[in-house]
Order: C-alpha cells, then structure tokens, then sequence
C-alpha cells in the first residue's frame, strides 16, 4: 500500500511539473513581475543594485521573516547549549602566528564587512553577506586567545537595538502614509552612496543583527568543543 501511493504521488507530481512546462513557450520564460521591477526600481527606489529594491523594498516583510527564523534558530541553538551545571575545561591560547594573525585580519575584515553592508544597494552584497563576516572577524580573537569573545550582554543589545531599528523604520513608513519599509528621504543619485532612502540604513541593521547573533552563537559552540561532562 505504501508503494502504491508513493507512486500516486510520483506520477501526480510528475503530471503537474508537465503541465506547468508544456504551458510556457521555449526560450521566452514569461518575467512579467520581473520586468516590471526591472524597469521601475532604479526611479522608485534609487538602488543601483535591484536585488536590494526586492529584498528591502519590495518584499521587505519577508526579509523580516527571515530575520525572525534566524533569531529563533539562534536562540534554540543558545538554549541547547548553554546546559545548566556542565563542566567546561578551559581552551588553551593559540600559537604566536595564530594570536599575530588573528590582531591583523580582525580590522580588516570588519571594515569589508561594514563596506559590503554600507554598499549593499550599489554592488552585490549587503547585511547578511557583511553580517556574517563581522560574526567571523570577532570569532577570529576567540580562536587565537578563548576570553576575548564579546559580551553576551554587549551583543544582545546590539542586536535588539539592530532588530528594534528595522522595525521603526518599516513603521515610520507606514506612519507616512505609505508602505511597510518604503524606501524614505528620498531615492537620492542612482549610483550615489547616500542614495535609496532608507534603505542602507535597514541593510546597516540587518548586517548588526545577523553578525551578533551569530557572533553569539560561534562563542556558544566553541565553549561546546571544550565541555567534558559532570
């Protein structure tokens, strides 16, 4: 019985894909929304790079979402972790090479990472891809010398004032009368650094949002590698 509905579904799902294809003529896919954004984000929302307009602009509400999975994940993988009463063994310093390494790379990349997110509507880019490496830049001192990671307390701050700050925005927007998260004090140059409104601003808080909250979670699991039970 169960190898009969398998193949139900199988033959089911496989009529559908062939309906759905055998609709759309070869070659010529049919980007109707697609160019609509194409020739109408760069004047309505002033980003050069229009995969910013979609993921701030137009579809802003989903970046929330996922800005929200992210935090969820983050906070149930602290809460495994972070066992009450468990013994950790203290993690031994990195060599010379290591800690040297590890002073010269940590400004270097928090300045590409706050260049990814402050050029994130220009170039291809932005909060997450600059998030994750300034996660990676603190987390570099941590593996050179264990107990200079940042405070737990620091970065939850950081990160509720980064979230917080997406929020008002995106309300700010709708208390303008317009949408939620639409682009604000103008769309400026196209090309310009200070232009697409708002909209380096939202990428500003996701970049601070996504590197504390993974800069919290490495700190967590490298605590993890070193625990050695009751």
């Amino acid at each position: 019985m169960r190898r009969f509905t398998s193949l139900l579904f199988a033959g089911g799902l496989a009529f559908l894909l062939f309906s759905l294809v055998a609709t759309l003529d070869f070659g010529d896919p049919p980007m109707r929304i697609g160019s609509g954004i194409l020739a109408q984000a760069p004047a309505q929302v002033g980003t050069a790079n229009i995969v910013t307009a979609v993921v701030l602009a137009y579809r802003g509400i989903d970046t929330l979402g996922e800005l929200s999975i992210l935090f969820a994940a983050a906070t149930a993988a602290g809460l495994v972790l972070a066992r009450p009463g468990r013994a950790v063994s203290a993690p031994k310093p990195g060599g010379f090479v290591l800690r040297v390494g590890a002073d010269l790379l940590l400004p270097l990349l928090v300045v590409i990472g706050l260049y990814i997110i402050a050029h994130g509507h220009l170039t291809p880019g932005g909060g997450f891809q600059g998030g994750v490496i300034l996660a990676a830049a603190f987390f570099l001192p941590l593996l050179a010398s264990p107990g200079r990671e940042p405070t737990h307390a620091g970065l939850s701050l950081v990160e509720g004032l980064a979230g917080g700050g997406f929020i008002l925005i995106g309300l700010l927007a709708l208390w303008q009368e317009g949408a939620f998260l639409e682009p604000l004090l103008g769309t400026g140059q196209l090309g310009a650094l200070l232009s697409g409104g708002t909209l380096p601003l939202l990428y500003l808080a996701v970049g601070l949002k996504v590197g504390a909250e993974l800069s919290a979670l490495l700190a967590r699991l490298m605590g993890e590698g070193h625990d050695v039970g009751d």
